[in-house]
């Protein structure tokens, strides 16, 4: 499996299921042996480092998403050390509406250093840094990743609710400025969606993935696929693995630099602007565009290198600041 990884899983830009592909990580076994073996293997990792702790009153049934007034969101962030927001979970566990608890991308090479050795993944992920995210019975709304991801289950059942880029027309994306965690969401909640007021969502549907992953599977989930996650136990544990694009320029800033230069621009201007996107940015052949240009001569639009991309930055400076 390891060395078909990338040709069978990686390459083919399609979400991927891996049963019992962490079946063997003795973090799993403590899940496998009840919520308080699982708190007490985690918390022998634990540093005491503070993480971001998401906290919702019970109304919110789990769903961490915008007020209703959408000024604000409907849960408060506080900093709390695991070993503490595991104590809680377990307190908890007995109450048929608790608060939702929730915290999430946990690096743990800081927040629980000795767990990736212990818990080793076994694929060719590169450079990825494990993240950990525990909680309770939670709802976290239809979003995206700017980079693939690879999500294994340690406890707890988890239902991945996954749709294709394509459908981003018809999931009603919320602002891409005013984001809960970094990335825009769907306005839609999928278990109870209002047609009347986002009919276009039917449609989406029809093209949804549902996966249903239990303690030692793993998803893979390609970069921009949408999905939305929800978690049914008192106390779920979940790591990840997000490929590294820190090196990579900002795809969302690219849209929003288009937002302020194109989008408003007169109907037939916007067409023409389209005809340049489609010939540098999307044909098949656009890294080949300026081939009929000696090497010298191409500047932006030459291969990427280092050179390369401080000319783009430099341009794109200089286009900023008019």
């Amino acid at each position: 499996m390891p060395e078909r990884f990338n040709q069978d899983v990686f390459d083919r830009y399609e979400p991927v299921v891996l049963r019992g592909q962490v079946r063997e990580w003795p973090a799993v076994a403590a899940a496998n042996a009840g919520r308080d073996a699982m708190a007490h293997y985690i918390a022998g990792f634990d540093t005491g480092q503070q993480v971001d702790l998401m906290v919702g009153q019970a109304a919110i049934e789990g769903r961490f998403f915008y007020s209703d007034d959408l000024r604000g969101f409907n849960f408060r962030r506080l900093p709390a050390a695991i070993t503490v927001l595991l104590g809680e979970l377990l307190r908890l566990a007995a109450e048929t509406r608790p608060p939702a608890l929730y915290a999430g991308a946990a690096a743990a090479a800081e927040c629980l250093p000795g767990w990736t050795d212990a818990n080793p993944i076994g694929l060719p992920l590169g450079g990825t840094t494990p993240r950990v995210w525990i909680g309770n019975a939670t709802h976290i709304s239809t979003h995206f990743d700017t980079s693939p991801n690879l999500a294994c289950v340690v406890a707890g059942e988890r239902r991945f609710l996954l749709f294709p880029p394509d459908q981003i027309a018809n999931l009603y994306v919320g602002p891409i400025d005013a984001t809960m965690a970094g990335q825009p969401t769907s306005m839609v909640d999928p278990y109870a969606p209002d047609l009347d007021r986002f009919p276009r969502f039917a449609e989406a549907m029809r093209h949804a993935r549902v996966a249903v992953l239990r303690p030692g599977d793993a998803i893979f989930m390609p970069a921009l696929w949408w999905h939305n996650i929800r978690s049914f136990s008192p106390l779920n544990v979940l790591v990840n693995y997000w490929w590294d694009t820190e090196t990579k320029a900002s795809p969302m800033g690219a849209l929003a630099y288009a937002l302020l230069a194109i989008r408003d621009l007169p109907p037939g201007e916007r067409a023409a602007w389209r005809g340049w996107f489609d010939h540098y940015i999307f044909a098949d052949d656009a890294a080949h565009v300026a081939d009929h240009l000696p090497d010298t001569f191409r500047g932006v639009l030459g291969s990427p290198t280092p050179a390369r991309d401080g000319r783009l930055r430099g341009f794109l400076k200089n286009a900023l600041s008019g």
